[in-house]
């Protein structure tokens, strides 16, 4: 098994990193990273399940699923054996926007 972080969710990364970095300093920021790789390892040992992502859930897409951490949601998909992680967004930004930005850009 292996977790592919695609090109968007690598920027989302980066973005974020630059805004922490920028407002929090850099130890804030190590602390975040780790946290988004430690949950994404235990979802892909199966450790950790998401919950289906309520906005496509409404309209019958259940396989793309969200994880929190302590900052940040993250929004991923299981494809046999990989997990596809398709956006990496901060709990102040705008969710719902940024989603349907994602969504719409495909």
């Amino acid at each position: 098994m292996s977790v592919i972080v695609l090109p968007d969710a690598q920027a989302d990364l980066l973005s974020l990193q630059d805004y922490m970095l920028d407002k929090w300093g850099e130890a804030a920021w190590l602390k975040a990273e780790d946290e988004i790789f430690e949950k994404l390892e235990k979802i892909d040992a199966g450790i950790f399940n998401g919950t289906p992502v309520q906005e496509l859930a409404l309209v019958g897409i259940l396989d793309y699923l969200n994880v929190y951490t302590s900052h940040h949601k993250l929004v991923y998909r299981r494809i046999g054996d990989n997990i596809y992680v398709y956006l990496i967004a901060g709990h102040r930004q705008d969710y719902p926007t940024i989603l349907a930005k994602r969504l719409l850009s495909r």
